[in-house]
C-alpha cells in the first residue's frame, strides 16, 4: 500500500493509474478508523481496479474548536489498519495546505435545503465544510466511484446533491451501516465510551427496530412520544432529537404517505458522547 503525503505525490500516482486505465474507488475519512470504514473499502474493492483512502481531519466542518482539538488522531494506527486490511492500494494523507492552499475557509453551497434539516439546524456552516473538502478531494483523486456510510445519511444526501449540481464525474454509493454485535452503529466516537456504556447504548438500535414495527401501525406523534419515554428512563442518556423524515427531501413528517420512502433519525448523548443513528422504515 502506498502512502501519499502531499498533493504532488498523489497527482503523480493518479496520473499513472489513469494512464493504465484503472477504475478508481475512493472513500475519504477523518481517521480513527474502524470496521465501518473497512466495509466501505470492501465494497470499493469489489467494484473497482484500485482503492484509495484518504485521512484528513477537516477543520472547516467543526463548529467548535474544542471538538476539533479532541478529535481522535493516530495516523500510524490508521495506516496499519489499512495495510492489514488488504483492501486499500493507496492512502492520501494531505496537509491542510494541500486542501486549502491559502486559507482554511469553506466555500458556500446551495444543497436545495438539505443542509437546513436535522444536523444543519444546530451546526451552521458544517455542510459547507463537508462540501468543500469532498469536492476538493474528488478533484484531486479523480475517482470513478466514491463510497460513504449510511450512518451519516444526511451527509451522504448532501454529497450526492453536490455531485449532481457541480456535474462531477463520480458515482456516489451509500453503504449500509456497520454495526457492532449488539447493534450499536460503529463510530469513532464510540471509543470515548466505557465498555459497559457501549453495551447500554444498544438501546438506540433496539428503539429504531421498535419504531420500524410501529411505523404505519400507530401515528408518528405517538411513536415520538414512545421514543421520548424510552430515553427518559435511561440514566446518563439524553435524547437530543428523534424524527421521521422523507428520505429524498430530509424534511420531517408527522404523517406517512404510501408513495414515499421514510427514515427514522435519532441522536442520543451518552455520558457526553453524541451518538447518531438512522433506519429505513419498511
Amino acid at each position: 500500500m502506498e502512502v501519499l503525503k502531499n498533493k504532488k505525490t498523489l497527482q503523480d500516482f493518479i496520473e499513472r493509474q489513469k494512464e493504465m486505465g484503472k477504475k478508481i474507488g475512493f472513500a475519504p475519512t477523518m481517521g480513527a478508523l474502524h470496521n465501518g470504514h473497512l466495509s466501505l473499502y470492501k465494497k470499493a474493492k469489489e467494484e473497482n481496479d484500485l482503492v484509495i483512502s484518504s485521512i484528513f481531519v477537516n477543520p472547516t466542518q467543526f463548529n467548535n474548536a474544542e471538538d476539533l482539538e479532541k478529535y481522535p488522531r493516530d495516523i500510524n494506527r490508521d495506516i496499519l489498519i489499512l495495510k492489514n486490511s488488504d483492501l486499500v492500494d493507496a492512502v492520501y494523507i494531505p496537509e491542510v495546505v494541500d486542501i486549502y492552499p491559502e486559507k482554511a475557509e469553506s466555500l458556500h453551497y446551495d444543497f436545495d435545503g438539505l443542509e437546513n434539516e436535522m444536523e444543519g439546524k444546530s451546526r451552521p456552516g458544517h455542510f459547507d465544510g463537508v462540501g468543500t473538502v469532498v469536492e476538493e478531494l474528488f478533484r484531486q483523486v479523480k475517482p470513478d466511484n466514491a463510497y460513504f456510510g449510511e450512518k451519516d445519511f444526511q451527509q451522504l444526501a448532501i454529497i450526492k446533491k453536490m455531485v449532481e449540481k457541480k456535474k462531477l464525474p463520480v458515482k456516489i454509493h451509500g453503504v449500509s451501516i456497520y454495526r457492532a454485535e449488539n447493534g450499536l452503529a460503529l463510530s469513532s466516537r464510540n471509543q470515548r465510551l466505557h465498555e459497559n456504556r457501549r453495551e447500554a447504548s444498544k438501546i438506540i438500535y433496539e428503539t429504531l427496530k421498535k419504531v420500524n414495527d410501529w411505523f404505519r401501525v400507530i401515528t408518528i406523534p405517538e411513536i415520538k412520544e414512545r421514543v421520548k419515554d424510552i430515553f427518559e428512563s435511561q440514566q446518563g442518556m439524553q435524547l437530543e432529537y428523534f424524527l421521521i423524515a422523507d428520505e429524498d427531501s430530509l424534511k420531517e413528517t408527522d404523517f406517512f404517505y404510501k408513495d414515499r420512502n421514510f427514515r427514522a433519525f435519532i441522536v442520543v448523548v451518552v455520558d457526553g458522547v453524541r451518538l447518531i443513528d438512522n433506519m429505513h422504515l419498511d
